[in-house]
C-alpha cells in the first residue's frame, strides 16, 4: 500500500512539472518577444497633392515618402516589449477638397484599419473631417493652421495639429508694427477658416499692444481681382497692412497691391512661407515683405544651445538629399506629424486591438512633452492640442527673391 502511494505521489509531481513547463512556454514575456515581428502599423496620410493647394501638399507628400523609405530601411519601429513593428504610411490625395477627403478618410479608417490619420493640408478640409474623426474615435494630426481645428478642446478630443496657430504668429505681426511706430493698421484676410482665425488673433494682439485697427477687409480664396479692397486701403489712415492668406490669393493681392502703387508696409502671416508665394507674386513685388514663421529659416543662425538647431539642420539635409530642393515650412508639418505618431507608437505593447491602439495613441499624444520638432518644441496637454508657443516663431523678411531671418535687433 505504501509503495502504491509513493508511486502515485511521484506521478503527480511529474505531471505538475510537465504542466508547469507547458505553461511557461505558452507565456509571452518581453524577453521572449524581443526581435519578433509584430503587428504592422498603418498610418493614413492625406494631403493636397494636386489642386490649387498642391504647392503645400506636394512637399508634405515628399516627406511622407522620405520617412517611409527610412522606416523600410530600419525595418520599422520597436515597441517596449522588443517587438519590431513594420510601418506603412498610406498616402492619398485630397485634391484640397473636403468632398474628396471624407470618403478617403472613411476608407482608411474602416477598410485599411489605420491607427491614425495625418493631414489634411488645408484648414477648411480639416474642419470638414472633424465630425468623421470624432465619431470614428481615431487620432488625427492636422497639418493645417486654424485654431478652430483644435478648439474648443472638449469638442476636439481626437484632433491635434502641428502648425503654429495664428495666436502664435499674429502677435509677431503686431509686435513688429508697433516696434516701427505704426499704431494704425489694416487687417486684411481671406474669407475662410484660416483667414478668419488670423483676423481674430490680430484683433486680440492689437488690443493688447494698443495698436488701432482702422480698416478690415476680406477677399475670397478664389478671387483674382482685389482692386476694391486695395483702393479702400489707400483711402484709409492705415500705416501698415497686416494680411492673413495663402497663395494664390495672397500672391495676387500682393502683386496688385504693388501694381496699384501702394507703398505701405506689408506684414503677412505664416501662410506665405513658401517659394510659390514669391514666384506667383514676382520677386519685385514681394521685396521687403515681412512675416512670421517657424525657426526653419533661421536654423544656422540659432545658438548652439537651441534644442531645435540640430533637428532642423538634419531635417534640411535629409529633405534636400531626398528631393533636391530646400524644405518649406509645410514639409516640416508633415515631418513633425509623422515623427510624433512614431514616437508614441513605440510605447504601445504588442497584442492590442485596433481600438486599443487608437485610444492609447491618442492619450500618448495628448501627454507628450518636450518633443523637439521642425515647428517647435511640443508640449501637448488635455487643454492644448497644439503644444506650441510664440517662442517657437521668428520673423523673416523677403530680400532679393528669398526670405531671410529678420531678428529684432535689425528692426
Amino acid at each position: 500500500m505504501k509503495r502504491q502511494l509513493s508511486s502515485l505521489f511521484v506521478f503527480l509531481v511529474i505531471v505538475s512539472l510537465v504542466l508547469s513547463m507547458v505553461g511557461c512556454q505558452g507565456k509571452s514575456t518581453p524577453s521572449s518577444k524581443a526581435g519578433q515581428q509584430g503587428t504592422t502599423y498603418k498610418i493614413g496620410f492625406i494631403a493636397a497633392i494636386t489642386g490649387k493647394a498642391s504647392f503645400l501638399g506636394e512637399p508634405e507628400r515628399d516627406v511622407a515618402v522620405m520617412l517611409q523609405k527610412q522606416l523600410d530601411e530600419q525595418g520599422g519601429i520597436t515597441g517596449p516589449d522588443g517587438v519590431v513593428h513594420p510601418v506603412k504610411i498610406l498616402i492619398h490625395d485630397t485634391e484640397g477638397s473636403g468632398d474628396v477627403a471624407i470618403p478617403v478618410v472613411k476608407k482608411l479608417i474602416n477598410d485599411e484599419q489605420v491607427v491614425a490619420i495625418i493631414g489634411p493640408t488645408r484648414s477648411p478640409v480639416t474642419m470638414a473631417l472633424i465630425p468623421v474623426i470624432q465619431e470614428a474615435e481615431v487620432p488625427m494630426i492636422s497639418m493645417a493652421s486654424s485654431s478652430a481645428i483644435v478648439e474648443p478642446v472638449a469638442e476636439r478630443k481626437w484632433i491635434f495639429k502641428v502648425a503654429q496657430s495664428n495666436k502664435h504668429t499674429a502677435p509677431w505681426q503686431v509686435r513688429y508694427a508697433k516696434a516701427k511706430g505704426w499704431t494704425k493698421v489694416a487687417n486684411i484676410y481671406v474669407n475662410n477658416a484660416y483667414g478668419e482665425d488670423g483676423a481674430k488673433a490680430i484683433r486680440a494682439a492689437a488690443k493688447e499692444a494698443g495698436v488701432q485697427i482702422v480698416l478690415e477687409e476680406t477677399f475670397d480664396a478664389t478671387d483674382t481681382d482685389m482692386t476694391a479692397q486695395i483702393t479702400k486701403i489707400k483711402a484709409s489712415d492705415a500705416q501698415a497692412v497686416l494680411v492673413t492668406a495663402i497663395p494664390p490669393a495672397a500672391a495676387i493681392f500682393t502683386k496688385q497691391y504693388r501694381e496699384l502703387g501702394v507703398s505701405l508696409p506689408l506684414i503677412h502671416n505664416s501662410g506665405v512661407a513658401m517659394k510659390p508665394f514669391i514666384d506667383l507674386a514676382g520677386a519685385e513685388n514681394v521685396e521687403g515683405v515681412v512675416f512670421p514663421m517657424g525657426k526653419l529659416v533661421a536654423a544656422d543662425a540659432l545658438p548652439d544651445d537651441d534644442p531645435q538647431k540640430a533637428v532642423l539642420q538634419k531635417f534640411i539635409k535629409d529633405y534636400t538629399s531626398h528631393t533636391g530642393k530646400p524644405p518649406s515650412t509645410f514639409a516640416g508639418h508633415a515631418w513633425d506629424s509623422i515623427q510624433i505618431i512614431l514616437q508614441v507608437l513605440q510605447t504601445l505593447p504588442e497584442g492590442l486591438s485596433i481600438e486599443e491602439q487608437r485610444a492609447q495613441l491618442r492619450d500618448g499624444i495628448e501627454n507628450l512633452k518636450g518633443f523637439v520638432g521642425v515647428d517647435g518644441v511640443f508640449n501637448f496637454s488635455p487643454e492644448d492640442h497644439v503644444g506650441l508657443s510664440s517662442d517657437d516663431v521668428v520673423l523673416v523678411r523677403i530680400t532679393n527673391g528669398d526670405w531671410k531671418y529678420f531678428p529684432p535687433e535689425e528692426w
